[in-house]
């Protein structure tokens, strides 16, 4: 059996190039390695601060959505993460995600998803309620929309989704997934 083991960090700091972490004391954040050469954006870890999620998104009224992770700020082929802020006494449009799965972390607040279903046999709208702490998982192109009906508290969530960046397909109407309306 092999063993390997991690020596313990050096306290003073000086054990060498730290790639990792570019905005530590004592390094650029030119994402270059010891030796000056540039890292792709494969090869080292990212860090995204609060104070710099990119609200450049596709939106949906009544809502704001950041981007943190994604194709254009990290490089990431298969992920795309962020926060969605809904103001209080706010409702989304209805919109899908395209072939994306979704999945929704509920930081503050109460928000609500709201979808259609047909499993008793005709369309009936579902809401689920929701407080923090909570998951939701969004199919690919499920019409949905979020609502926050606090009257005086925004909701947040932080989202990730499995594309690299955030498909928005604003709607006219919910409407059960197979049983599109026609576009024409």
């Amino acid at each position: 059996m092999v063993s390997h083991s991690t020596p313990p960090p050096d306290p003073s700091g000086s054990a060498g190039h730290d790639a990792f972490h570019p905005d530590l004391p004592g390094h650029d954040d030119s994402g270059d390695d010891a030796d000056g050469r540039e890292l792709p954006l494969h090869a080292r870890l990212h860090h995204i601060r609060a104070d710099a999620l990119d609200g450049d998104t596709a939106q949906t009224g009544g809502m704001r959505r950041f981007a943190a992770i994604s194709g254009s700020s990290v490089g990431s082929r298969r992920i795309w993460t962020g926060q969605t802020h809904v103001a209080a006494r706010t409702a989304s449009s209805n919109h899908h995600h395209g072939d994306s799965e979704t999945a929704i972390h509920v930081v503050k607040g109460h928000p609500e998803f709201v979808f259609l279903d047909d499993s008793s046999g005709a369309a009936e709208e579902i809401r689920i309620r929701t407080s923090p702490g909570d998951y939701i998982f969004v199919p690919p192109f499920v019409p949905h929309r979020e609502e926050n009906p606090s009257a005086d508290e925004e909701a947040v969530v932080v989202i990730a989704r499995s594309t690299q960046e955030a498909i928005v397909v604003n709607l006219p109407e919910l409407y059960v997934l197979g049983d599109e309306p026609d576009a024409g």
